[in-house]
């Protein structure tokens, strides 16, 4: 005998929207994903892998919402969940290797750069933003590590938007001239 779907007509008078009981993660999802998406990709370093990443962390999230005391530091506990589920991934991971007698390098791609020439880059980079003073490398990292605008990084400071854009074109200005940047690029 088979057991009917649907058990009561009751059922069938329910609104056609329903609304998630969290409707406060659901915004803090949308606002935040991009952020948390660079983590994942900083993470795993693969896009796919990366959105697998956030989403298993935004679950973990949603599941612990009403356990949340501190909504304000949702971001650490998400970097949390990110960080201990890639670390469980990482744990879980069956390596298959096998011996050969070359090394299977993969045939350069015309345009890319090499990856250790693109992480000098970054470090020597970041190296540069850290030579800046101290104000200049705040409202360089508020407005392109962070991609805050430059109203929203006038706002974090307490300084005026006019003041973000001089400030962040001198520090531009500084980054372009140099000399350990020239050197790594050239």
């Amino acid at each position: 005998m088979t057991t009917p779907v649907c058990t009561s007509a009751s059922n069938a008078a329910v609104p056609a929207r329903q609304t998630l009981p969290y409707a406060s993660f659901s915004s803090y999802m949308r606002a935040r994903q991009p952020v948390l998406l660079r983590t994942a990709r900083s993470l795993t370093g693969n896009p796919s892998d990366a959105e697998d990443l956030l989403q298993t962390a935004l679950a973990k999230t949603y599941v612990a919402w009403e356990r949340i005391e501190d909504h304000r530091a949702l971001d650490g506990y998400v970097r949390r969940a990110l960080v201990n589920t890639r670390t469980s991934q990482w744990r879980k991971r069956k390596v298959d290797e096998f011996a050969c007698d070359e090394l299977p390098e993969p045939d350069p791609v015309p345009g890319r750069d090499d990856p250790a020439e693109q992480q000098a880059l970054r470090d020597a980079m970041w190296r540069a933003v850290m030579r800046l003073p101290a104000r200049q490398r705040a409202m360089v990292v508020l407005r392109y590590y962070e991609d805050l605008s430059e109203a929203q990084t006038a706002e974090v400071l307490g300084v005026s938007v006019g003041t973000v854009k001089s400030a962040v074109s001198r520090a531009l200005g500084k980054l372009r001239e140099d000399a350990e940047l020239g050197l790594v690029r050239n």
